[in-house]
């Protein structure tokens, strides 16, 4: 039985516990928040979890083998950490740092006190995302020309991080996933609409990625979209793919749709690329919830003392794109 404890009982904190205690082979011993009502609503549904304002207590706690970290960005460094100073296993939700050099130093002190450290990159243990990576391994579209993705809604809108953190961290880790590559080039551009005097917190943001292989990426995210869109597509030259994170019926489609160049021309004018229109196929997908499919990774993790999917220099890849992004918006694209 592996004992955890909860870091940061905000939005995904309640999640987690639910998660872990719903395991045969976890429970959830602790959680620490700064505000009471977190910890009394806590106390109210998991009456087993003692609770605490002070996450000290969980780390010297010895009978805690490892610990989440649900807490706001800025606090990811410092408590990852103390807690792996503490020798305790993490998993800590994205990004790990917000600087590179946080993210090194973490991934050095991980390997040092041989402790797994996780990034809480939840889309990798998504049924759709796990499936379309089997379609990019498997060859099933062929040469990848592209992928966008699409991630926008009015809000939640944050004041601690802009969009990029909060948003275009998910599909910059789902692209590193697919592609199992880092970008070559990045571009972005962006705005604050909604926080004027915070230069840094831009609502809306358009990215551009080169990855190896001529493949081309795209991601554009907002807080101020008049739709909620949860949208990756991936172009090859021999079929393409969609999924939709809001679609939990069909959340994958499979277009049987490409370009083809005429056979036999005999002058240049003869010259011809022709739209293929094939078949849509919709595979069936197990029915799976991606938080506690990373759960138990984490778990199995610990267990086996392997690395994880996820893992700190995973993380690590993931804010190097992130401040590369970063550094184009502050330039104007450059």
């Amino acid at each position: 039985m592996f004992n955890i404890g909860i870091i940061g009982c905000g939005h995904w904190g309640p999640n987690h516990i639910r998660n872990f205690n719903s395991l045969k082979d976890s429970r959830v011993l602790m959680c620490a928040d700064l505000e009471k009502r977190r910890l009394a609503a806590i106390k109210d549904s998991f009456g087993n979890v003692e609770v605490t304002n002070d996450y000290f207590d969980i780390l010297k706690n010895k009978e805690i083998n490892a610990v989440i970290i649900a807490t706001p960005t800025k606090t990811h460094y410092t408590i990852t950490k103390e807690s792996l100073g503490y020798n305790k296993d993490v998993l800590c939700e994205k990004p790990l740092a917000t600087s590179v050099a946080e993210a090194e130093e973490l991934v050095r002190l991980a390997k040092r006190k041989k402790r797994i450290l996780m990034v809480g990159h939840v889309f990798m243990y998504n049924a759709g995302i796990q499936k379309l990576k089997e379609y990019v391994d498997k060859g099933t579209l062929g040469k990848i020309y592209y992928v966008c993705a699409k991630r926008t809604n009015l809000g939640p809108i944050r004041n601690d991080v802009n969009a990029v953190w909060d948003l275009a961290s998910h599909d910059i880790s789902i692209f590193l996933y697919l592609l199992n590559s880092q970008p070559l080039e990045v571009s972005a551009c962006g705005e604050v609409f909604l926080h004027e005097e915070h230069e840094a917190l831009e609502d809306i943001a358009f990215i551009s990625l080169r990855y190896p292989k001529k493949i081309l990426g795209n991601i554009h995210v907002s807080w101020l979209d008049p739709r909620k869109i949860r949208e990756i597509t991936i172009v090859g030259d021999k079929k393409m793919a969609v999924w939709d994170d809001l679609n939990v019926t069909e959340p994958i489609k499979l277009y049987d749709k490409g370009v083809m160049r005429e056979p036999y021309y005999d002058s240049f004018d003869e010259f011809r690329l022709i739209p293929k229109e094939g078949d849509i196929t919709i595979p069936r997908l197990p029915f799976s919830e991606p938080l506690k499919n990373q759960a138990i990774h984490f778990l199995e993790c610990i267990r086996e003392r392997k690395s994880p999917i996820s893992d700190g220099n995973n993380g690590l890849a993931v804010v190097k794109t992130l401040n590369a992004v970063i550094t184009s918006l502050k330039k104007m694209g450059k």
